[in-house]
């Protein structure tokens, strides 16, 4: 299971901060995930529904390549639960 946790600013560019910290968050959990499971990296984007280079970019932490969306999308699918806690 994974938790993120979204604290509301008054501004500032901490909106975007947090957001960064949430995808860098989710794609640690769906790498460590895919490893605890012995997935190569073409058995993850077959379970995953997406390309073999696109699992490369999230194993390697390529954080700018994935939308918050897509993340929890991904952990979906291999059923992983995302809880969003806003604070």
């Amino acid at each position: 299971m994974s938790v993120v946790h979204l604290v509301c600013e008054d501004g500032n560019g901490k909106e975007h901060a947090k957001v960064m910290e949430m995808r860098a968050e989710l794609i640690d959990h769906v790498r460590l995930f895919v490893q605890s499971e012995g997935w190569t990296q073409a058995q993850a984007a077959e379970r995953f529904g997406v390309a073999q280079s696109r699992v490369s970019d999230l194993l390697t932490g390529k954080t700018e390549k994935f939308s918050l969306d897509m993340l929890i999308t991904l952990a979906s699918r291999v059923g992983c639960k995302v809880e969003l806690a806003v604070e």
